[in-house]
């Protein structure tokens, strides 16, 4: 059931869809009615005018998710200090949705609008770069030079596109507007020229070396920093390092996506780095000091209390990695692992089956609460 308020018509029933139709369906519907209602088709009939008004309206709120969800959960009550609330269509800012929209269906200008600026669309492609390094350089950081192929200025023109001596001349397409009209039926529609791509000029006498597209392709060498603390995944832009632009335009830009080699030895969580130690059950017992390598290539000491569990983790602050962005180091945690002898020779043997007869609750007080536990669980 829709919701209705302050008199006004539902924008449902507007554009004659429902609340499943898919944003296709909306924009079809609305596409319909603008065009037998535009103003262009029907100059004079004001009847027309306010239902081509409308449908834009109806059509504004329901082709975005958020108002279209606002519009369901509250009506026309959602917008009412705003455009397409209480007031009818005087509220709703016709003219900047109206040409939204349009732009959407039928290209960059519709109506007779007022004239554009050049664009060019003749920037420099991006490029993509995947760097590999170890953990160790992703600690200090490291200088790497790379090589790749990409387009670079012609010498000869200077990247003009024109033999030396000679400039472009203005589009014979477009005039050196860099965008074309045409119409489509009452619409008209301005574009983008598709001979100049936007720039307005045209190349005459193209020059000799690169055949008038002001780049010729090379490889490139490039000395790149990785910065410290650099993560997997981590992506680098380089401006202006990419793919030459056409006739003088802007290079494109170089990415340098990361990717940092698995450790041996230690795990890495953003800043913090994560090492496992391997200790006998004798040393979990009474106690041990261990020594342990850190990801700068020293070593740290650690005491390991008597009665340490397996799995206990022990704290090594600034042991970690450098933060890639602002000062500061992570933390190294070292998990201690107790390991069961698997092989056992006979005195060893002898020795734990005394410590089975003498160890008591107190010295094992998991297996106690264990026991306690599913004592009572057996008694239910």
């Amino acid at each position: 059931m829709s919701i209705i308020s302050y008199g006004k018509r539902d924008y449902y029933d507007v554009l004659g869809v429902n609340k499943n139709s898919t944003p296709d369906q909306i924009k079809s519907a609305y596409r319909k009615l603008a065009v037998k209602y535009h103003p262009d088709k029907n100059k004079g009939d004001k009847a027309s005018e306010d239902k081509f008004k409308e449908a834009s309206e109806a059509y504004h709120v329901l082709s975005n998710s958020e108002r279209k969800q606002s519009y369901d959960n509250f009506g026309h009550a959602a917008f009412e200090n705003s455009a397409g609330g209480r007031g009818g269509f005087g509220n709703f800012d016709f003219s900047s949705h109206f040409s939204d929209i349009f732009e959407d269906f039928f290209g960059e200008s519709f109506g007779g609008g007022g004239r554009r600026s050049k664009r060019s669309n003749n920037k420099g492609l991006d490029l993509r770069y995947d760097l590999s390094i170890t953990l160790e350089e992703a600690y200090s950081g490291k200088k790497q030079d790379i090589k790749f192929s990409t387009s670079e200025k012609c010498d000869n023109c200077k990247g003009s596109g024109s033999k030396p001596g000679y400039n472009a001349g203005s589009c014979s397409m477009c005039g050196g507007h860099g965008q074309v009209r045409s119409s489509q039926g009452f619409f008209t529609v301005q574009q983008t020229c598709p001979q100049c791509s936007g720039s307005g000029e045209e190349i005459t006498n193209p020059c000799s070396s690169c055949g008038g597209q002001g780049k010729k392709q090379a490889s490139k060498r490039l000395s790149v920093t990785i910065p410290k603390g650099v993560d997997d995944g981590t992506r680098i832009r380089l401006a202006g390092k990419g793919e030459a632009g056409s006739r003088g335009a802007k290079n494109g830009d170089l990415y340098l996506f990361v990717n940092v080699y698995s450790h041996d030895l230690f795990k890495r969580s953003d800043e913090n780095l994560f090492f496992e130690y391997p200790i006998s059950i004798a040393d979990a017992a009474l106690g041990t000091a261990i020594e342990i390598p850190t990801i700068d290539g020293g070593k740290a000491k650690i005491k390991i209390p008597a009665g340490t569990q397996s799995g206990n983790q022990f704290r090594l602050k600034s042991k970690g990695m450098p933060y890639m962005r602002g000062s500061g180091t992570g933390d190294l945690y070292v998990q201690v692992n107790t390991e069961v002898p698997i092989s056992l020779n006979r005195e060893q043997k002898e020795l734990l089956e005394k410590f089975r007869e003498i160890e008591n609750e107190k010295s094992n007080p998991s297996i106690k609460k264990f026991f306690q536990k599913a004592k009572s669980f057996w008694k239910n």
